[in-house]
């Protein structure tokens, strides 16, 4: 077997290293989902299921918003610094909402961690280091890197919510923050590629953004990200009122629906790959997607409803979760990736 058709271990450790630095990540937002807004429900003010909502999703605005700018700034100035800047933000945006006690502060401290938008970056970084033929493997390590955390924030999480409490998980956010901002700083080399630095002009951006192909996957990542935030707004809620489970036992939920979904992804993930039918495989999992909404729209009054529409929801959510950022960076220019996965 040539080289060619298989990782280098230099892309193999770069790889998980990334995956590492996701995963520090992204276990501390994951792990706010599942009780926050239960949490949210019970501050002094009695806040409104508008502001509730405002405080999970404010992240994904102000990410949205920031995630242009950090990738073209990392077309011009480098992908690590822009990722150094976005964690120390990150970790001020924990550490405000870890000290407020009403709503209101715990939605600027959020606003302030999505101002941290480095996935961008570090999905541009990771296409930097390895080759293209490599790059859905690459992809996949982090997408599984993004599973596991999921799975393992749905399981300790009430737990967490037990024993530190919702503002304690903030804190903790912003240590692994830091943890990670240390895995970014010593085990992650500098790209050496001349494309990882360029200069981004006006018609630049409106060339990325005129283009159909990437408007059409960038829209598919925005709706697959407000379905998961939709979805945890309600169904904690459905546990307790459907199912009679408690917070701290909604693991034993969870836990085997998304071990469940990774199992019948796998044939997913093989059709697509093997047989090179990438387009039907995201029309298959677009409508599981839609498939799932349904079925919470007429089963979520009972238990086996929902545990059902759950695992429909995350056969598709994982399948997307993993392969729409790897195809954006796949079909952007190569000196122009920070600012197409910004986008």
């Amino acid at each position: 077997m040539s080289n060619t058709t298989k990782m280098s271990s230099f892309e193999i450790r770069t790889s998980l290293f990334l995956a590492s630095v996701y995963g520090l990540r992204m276990l501390g937002m994951f792990l706010i989902l599942p009780i926050f807004a239960i949490y949210a429900s019970q501050l002094s003010g009695s806040p409104s299921q508008l502001q509730i909502g405002l405080a999970l999703g404010v992240y994904g605005l102000t990410q949205a918003i920031f995630q242009i700018p950090f990738g073209i700034s990392s077309d011009i100035i480098g992908r690590k610094k822009v990722i150094y800047f976005g964690l120390t933000i990150f970790i001020l945006g924990s550490l405000i909402a870890g000290v407020s006690t009403q709503i209101e502060g715990i939605i600027i401290g959020r606003a302030i961690q999505g101002a941290g938008a480095i996935s961008a970056v570090l999905t541009a970084l990771l296409a930097d280091l390895t080759r293209e033929e490599h790059r859905t493997k690459a992809m996949a390590i982090i997408g599984a890197s993004i599973g596991f955390t999921f799975a393992l924030s749905l399981v300790i999480s009430p737990w967490l919510n037990e024993a530190i409490g919702v503002p304690g998980i903030f804190f903790m956010m912003a240590v692994l923050s830091l943890m990670a901002f240390l895995l970014v700083r010593f085990c992650i080399p500098e790209p050496t590629r001349e494309s990882n630095k360029t200069s981004i002009t006006l018609k630049d951006f409106y060339s990325i953004l005129g283009r159909i192909d990437l408007g059409r996957l960038n829209l598919g990542i925005f709706v697959l990200h407000a379905t998961q935030i939709s979805m945890f707004m309600a169904v904690p809620f459905f546990l307790i009122s459907q199912g009679d489970i408690p917070l701290q036992d909604h693991w034993k939920v969870y836990l085997p629906v998304l071990l469940g979904s990774f199992i019948l992804i796998i044939p997913v993930i093989i059709f697509s790959e093997r047989l090179k039918q990438v387009k039907k495989a995201f029309l298959m999992s677009i409508l599981t997607l839609l498939t799932a909404q349904v079925s919470f729209i007429y089963f979520s009054n009972d238990l086996t409803g929902i545990i059902i529409s759950l695992l429909i929801y995350f056969v598709g959510f994982n399948f997307l979760e993993a392969s729409l950022p790897s195809l954006v960076s796949k079909i952007a220019p190569a000196n122009k990736k920070g600012l197409a996965l910004g986008v």
